[in-house]
């Protein structure tokens, strides 16, 4: 018998020991499967074309499921969400609608409103919210007007459209509580927020997927059977499933089998395909099996209530060796409800410092909420995708030369941080890193086994490269995972030396990947081409340059400077604990110098304009900086350390190596001759790309307002640039950057990849974490003027302070009671019903604050979490 009455913590104790699988269930069900590189077996690549909205109802899935509100378990076997009509849409509301790459004026977008409102680590508690329009569902003019619209206007919103107005629209909430590992309890609420009478039809969704329509080997048909109130489901490889609820409704069921006929003119699987709920509702067709057997099913409630009306909805979801007896809607459901909700609250209370404000408690609250439900769970065995399955024709040829054709070893079938589970429900490198950090002040043991999991030998290539994103695993993200490691490794408590000796051996292989690959000259400086920062650049820096050369980048010699210090520090740590890794400390202290030294060396700074470019190297010698001030020139901030007294009379390999290099090795003195006595009257020394007078003058351009300081943080490209764009000819063309504080209107990358000045939360997490790291060095000895032109002097640590200050206020309240990240809406600034109700966009206007790209749920701008959370704590 699984004990309930146990705390949060208790849980995550059990979970990480393998006492109990409290992980096992969770919202892993991806928003969207429809317009995804796995379910794309088109010849060219074009995925939201081959699998697009349209098609998401009547077809069977290849790789996953998606749904509203979804659960399932850690492998996906069964899949339970929520559908909803309003009795006027053309389809049930079984998936979140948006407009794919080709669709938006600004690239891929959600067009629906739903939000993850709590979340514990475990899942024993959730809550997630939607609002549902009770007129119909305006697909066909969102489709319509965005499609029209130019780079240059703003997307067209579903609150555009007027289907919000006199608050004619459903709030729906559905909130979860675990009574054990594999019984959950729910609650859907309903309530009429129009000024009238009306009905929506709630429909609670079980299904099994669909692993056996493919011609595989040992894959049965599972079974599913519904009756008034309840749905009961057998499958080989869990057991019996049930799904009970309160009141009797009917039970609906069809098979989770995709309908040819309609898609294609072909004959299907089974009469009562995946859309036959639908169908039946909708048209009356007779598309729901009369014996109520199947793959899925639903439970049909209709629902009618008077305006300003309220009726929530009692289930209970379990696993079972046996088939279950009635389950408990009654006491017991109540009391786990209460429970978790209660046990919740004692969690975050404990988490989140005291002093942190009521809206910062939310938005922190929110933020790991998001990160826990963007858990996805994720399919890809990239072989048998690029050869097909039996049962169906084989893929075209171009196939095997076309993407991702060199990752044929990767076989992912795991529970995985996705950025966005709508606009990118798969998962990317160096995003991940980012959400480690934050997950880790909740769950340290997912987040460690997060970071593990890439580096793990059916995820990282052969040749030591990290898988970026689907899209395209060969893509470049920045080297960010070392540094990951460490801040969880700190967080956790600084103890688990297995992990970080773990992720410190497969990242060796990842190293000597970026340097034997990614520096073509061999000079000790990088290439990288986009590095997640796209279109910041007067060109494309990942396609073929507009003239033959190497393009030497700024940013991509930083991150390889502040790699080779986070495997340094990482060795520091290890060989504190075993002596043998103390050589690996000295091998990445020199290399570090090595890479710092070649950026001056090579031409990477400008004494003149006191700023790190890219470098353009043409075939003859001569050399062309891209003087575009944008975050590519302060990426070397971050590649910045300090060793301490204490390492250095510990580690005396170490030191000799140091003094070596600095009596033998002139050179390289710029980069490690700086020492001083830190707080404690122990002398430390400083390992930085840049030394006092650099990062002096590169300050002085980071903290003007007219050129990287926004009220909200800093941005990606200077404001300077508005008005003098950079222009370079090469080739016999030009090319220009300019200052644009939201979406790029020039369209140089696709997607939602095009900008050039917005604030992004990860690059200012990193530089607010270098400034903690260069303040404790100086101290309060070194003052700035804080903002330039200010004449007033602060420490770095109150710069580090008020930038995270700024980045916070992106998502509270301000004097006004608005949000910055909402912008000009009214309706989300100022409404009961949404303004307390938090997103956490992608990126944010430069000027203004206002959220941008992927809107809904970026986990990297889950960050603020942790920027609370020390700003808070007094860190």
């Amino acid at each position: 018998m699984v004990r309930t009455d146990v705390s949060e913590r208790e849980r995550l104790a059990q979970a990480d020991s393998g006492e109990q699988p409290w992980r096992a269930w969770g919202p892993f069900l991806a928003e969207r499967a429809w317009g995804t590189v796995r379910e794309d077996y088109s010849e060219h690549g074009t995925a939201w074309d081959y699998f697009p909205h349209d098609h998401a109802r009547s077809r069977a899935y290849r790789w996953n499921e998606d749904g509203m509100a979804g659960v399932c378990d850690d492998r996906q076997t069964f899949c339970f969400a929520l559908a909803l009509w309003n009795g006027k849409d053309p389809i049930l509301k079984e998936r979140m609608f948006g407009l794919g790459g080709d669709g938006g004026n600004h690239g891929e977008d959600a067009k629906d409103y739903w939000w993850y409102q709590d979340s514990t680590p475990t899942h024993s508690w959730m809550r997630w919210r939607y609002h549902y329009p009770q007129a119909e569902f305006p697909y066909d003019q969102l489709v319509r007007v965005n499609g029209r619209r130019s780079r240059t206007e703003s997307e067209y919103e579903l609150v555009d459209t007027g289907v919000f107005d006199q608050d004619r629209f459903w709030a729906v909430t559905v909130d979860y509580a675990k009574a054990g590992p594999h019984d959950m309890c729910l609650a859907i609420t309903v309530a009429n927020r129009g000024p009238e009478p009306a009905t929506l039809h709630v429909l609670p969704t079980l299904w099994f997927r669909n692993t056996w329509s493919w011609g595989l080997p040992n894959r049965p048909v599972p079974s599913l059977t519904g009756s008034p109130g309840r749905l009961t489901g057998q499958h080989p490889s869990i057991g019996h499933i049930t799904l009970d609820a309160e009141a009797g409704p009917p039970a609906l069921v069809c098979d989770n089998e995709t309908n040819s006929q309609r898609l294609w003119g072909l004959p299907g699987r089974s009469p009562y395909p995946k859309d036959g709920i639908n169908d039946f509702l909708i048209s009356g067709m007779p598309t729901v099996n009369p014996d109520g057997v199947g793959t899925k099913g639903s439970l049909h409630y209709e629902i009618t209530l008077k305006a300003g009306e309220t009726r929530t909805i009692r289930l209970r979801l379990t696993q079972s060796d046996a088939p279950a007896p009635p389950l408990d809607l009654a006491d017991e459901w109540a009391a786990v409800m209460r429970g978790r909700l209660a046990e919740a609250d004692d969690f975050f209370a404990e988490v989140i410092p005291a002093a942190a404000t009521e809206a910062e408690t939310a938005v922190a609250r929110q933020g790991v909420a998001g990160l826990m439900w963007g858990k996805q769970f994720y399919h890809f065995d990239v072989k048998q995708w690029l050869v097909g399955d039996p049962a169906n024709s084989p893929p075209p040829p171009g196939r095997r030369f076309g993407r991702n054709h060199g990752w044929w070893h990767m076989n992912s079938f795991d529970v995985i941080s996705m950025p966005d589970p709508w606009e990118y429900p798969w998962y990317a490198a160096w995003d991940l890193a980012f959400h480690c950090v934050s997950i880790s002040r909740v769950d340290p043991g997912f987040a460690k086994s997060q970071l593990l999991l890439l580096l793990r030998e059916w995820y990282m290539h052969p040749n030591g490269q990290i898988p970026a994103y689907e899209w395209s695993f060969s893509d470049v993200n920045p080297p960010v995972h070392a540094w990951a490691a460490l801040r969880v490794f700190e967080i956790d408590g600084g103890h688990d030396f297995d992990f970080l000796a773990k992720v410190m051996h497969k990242l060796l292989l990842n190293f000597t990947w970026w340097v034997n690959r990614k520096d073509v000259g061999g000079n000790n400086v990088f290439e990288g081409g986009f590095l997640g920062l796209d279109n910041v650049g007067p060109f494309d820096r990942s396609a073929a340059l507009p003239v033959a050369g190497v393009l030497e980048q700024s940013d991509g010699t930083g991150w390889m400077a502040m790699y080779a210090l986070n495997l340094l520090d990482m060795s520091i740590v290890l060989a504190l604990h075993d002596r043998a890794y103390e050589d690996m400390a000295t091998k990445f202290f020199e290399h570090f110098t090595y890479i710092a030294e070649a950026a001056y060396r090579q031409g990477l700074w400008d004494e003149e304009d006191s700023f790190f470019y890219d470098v353009l190297r043409l075939p003859d010698g001569h050399r062309v900086p891209l003087k575009a001030r944008s975050i590519v020139g302060l990426l070397p901030l971050a590649a910045t350390t300090r060793l301490t007294s204490d390492t250095l009379n510990r580690l005396p390999e170490v030191t000799a190596r140091v003094r070596w290099m600095l009596h033998n090795q002139t050179d390289y003195g710029n980069v490690i001759s700086s020492r001083r006595l830190g707080a404690d009257r122990r002398r430390q020394q400083l390992l930085s790309m840049v030394g006092q007078d650099q990062l002096l003058r590169i300050l002085a351009r980071l903290l003007d307002p007219e050129e990287f300081l926004s009220p909200y943080g800093l941005r990606t490209l200077s404001r300077a640039h508005l008005e003098k764009p950079f222009t370079v000819s090469l080739g016999g063309s030009d090319f220009t950057v300019g200052y644009e504080p939201a979406e790029s209107t020039s369209g140089l990358f696709g997607g939602n990849s095009n900008w050039r000045g917005p604030i992004w939360m990860p690059v200012n997490y990193l530089l607010v974490e270098a400034l903690r790291e260069f303040a404790e060095f100086y101290g309060e000895d070194l003052r700035v003027e804080y903002p330039t032109g200010s004449q007033v002097k602060v420490s770095l640590t109150e710069v580090a302070d008020d930038l995270a200050q700024r980045l916070i206020a992106l998502f509270v309240p301000d004097a006004d009671g608005r949000r910055p990240i909402y912008g000009a809406t009214d309706l989300f600034q100022t409404h009961p019903d949404w303004k307390d109700l938090i997103v956490f966009p992608e990126y944010f206007h430069g000027d203004n604050g206002a959220g941008l790209g992927a809107w809904h749920q970026t986990g990297w701008s889950a960050l603020v979490v942790d920027l609370i959370l020390t700003l808070r704590a007094g860190r």
